[in-house]
């Protein structure tokens, strides 16, 4: 039997995080943007899988928290939509 390979662990991909719907308005209020305005991320994507696995279902219109951290530049954070395909 074999486990699972969860890319969120990988070392080189960043934190992945669901926002929580309360804090979505906050966020694009505070990015003076409209949802459909954010990059986009699929829901075939392998990050957006292990979310699902994880935090449970990932819909369409979700939007997704990524954040970077480097020893030279710090902490990065950007948002995702989450669209079909």
């Amino acid at each position: 039997m074999t486990e699972e390979f969860n890319v969120l662990e990988h070392e080189l991909v960043p934190e992945h995080h669901l926002l929580p719907e309360k804090e979505v308005e906050k966020v694009l209020k505070q990015l003076d943007l409209g949802k459909d305005q954010l990059p986009k991320m699929r829901l075939s994507d392998p990050c957006i899988r292990a979310l699902d696995a994880i935090c449970g279902p990932v819909e369409e219109g979700m939007i997704v928290k990524i954040v970077r951290r480097s020893d030279t530049s710090g902490m990065s954070v950007c948002y995702r939509l989450v669209v079909r395909g």
